[in-house]
């Protein structure tokens, strides 16, 4: 390929900054951080409850703040100082009144981003690429499931905020114990499960037991009817035997279902973002030779 013929260059992405409004400390793992920001109203909404942003956040150490330009951080510093990048659902946007709020799973100091929800303060700037994603809920759906850890929480409860009043659905909730229980939108023909981790087993693991126990319709016969929608999320390894049981032992149209890792144990987000692909590929060709 000649100079000429050379791909165009990447679009530059300008990140949109918002300033924090408050704090909400829904449970103790789970704090939710609301901000405005005039950018917010610009941008394009779109239907998705799985939507997400990528916020960009200085490096320990770094000798720059919010409002930053990541690209000319990029440009003119070396990789150490780049901003790092944490991706978040968006758990609820108001376009029109500049607001938009986002959980955050915290454990101590642990991370880069959950300390940072635990100590924001009002006024605190921060920046974000995006906003991402490509699934919403099928309102017209006969059955939903939805299955998550604390990850998965902000999409779940996302998806059961958009859905009809007479929506069915079955939803399974892994959290550490009976006090951390977030908040959950009841509707009249929802099956709630809460699963208490077991601290001797995977983290998610006893979600594909409580899943493969559940009656949902068609699940328990193995033949996943076409009404049915699924929505599993959270960490990578569970997602992995949820798959083999759901699409390949129950049957579900992997159409019909929306199964992915969030998070996988010893990986950061900059680890497991770049194994995902081959993650993935390997666990799709063991349930095709399943």
């Amino acid at each position: 390929m000649t100079n000429a013929e050379e791909a165009p260059a990447r679009p530059r992405r300008t990140p949109t900054h918002v300033r924090v409004e408050r704090t909400e400390r829904l449970t103790r793992d789970l704090v939710r951080v609301h901000f405005s920001g005039d950018g917010l109203r610009a941008l394009e909404p779109k239907p998705l409850t799985d939507a997400y942003v990528k916020l960009l956040f200085p490096p320990r150490g770094a000798d720059y703040a919010a409002p930053f330009d990541p690209e000319q951080i990029r440009a003119e510093r070396p990789r150490e100082e780049w901003p790092v990048t944490r991706t978040y659902t968006i758990r609820a946007i108001d376009h029109a009144a500049g607001t938009l709020a986002i959980d955050f799973v915290v454990h101590g100091d642990t991370g880069l981003a959950g300390p940072w929800a635990t100590a924001a303060r009002a006024g605190d700037v921060i920046g974000f690429l995006g906003p991402g994603g490509a699934w919403a809920p099928e309102s017209e759906a006969a059955h939903h499931l939805f299955v998550g850890d604390e990850s998965a929480y902000p999409a779940i409860a996302a998806a059961l905020d958009a859905l009809p009043q007479d929506a069915a659905c079955t939803v399974v909730l892994e959290v550490a114990d009976a006090s951390v229980h977030p908040p959950v939108r009841a509707l009249p023909h929802m099956n709630l499960v809460w699963v208490h981790r077991d601290e001797t087993r995977s983290h998610g693991g006893g979600l594909v037991d409580v899943v493969a126990a559940a009656d949902v319709p068609g699940l328990r016969d193995g033949d996943a009817p076409d009404g049915l929608r699924v929505f599993v999320h959270g960490n990578a390894e569970m997602i992995k035997e949820m798959r083999r049981l759901l699409i390949v032992e129950k049957s579900v149209a992997r159409a019909h279902a929306s199964i992915s890792g969030y998070w996988r144990p010893g990986h950061d987000e900059d680890a497991w973002q770049s194994s995902k692909r081959e993650f993935v590929q390997q666990m799709e060709q063991e349930q095709d030779r399943a």
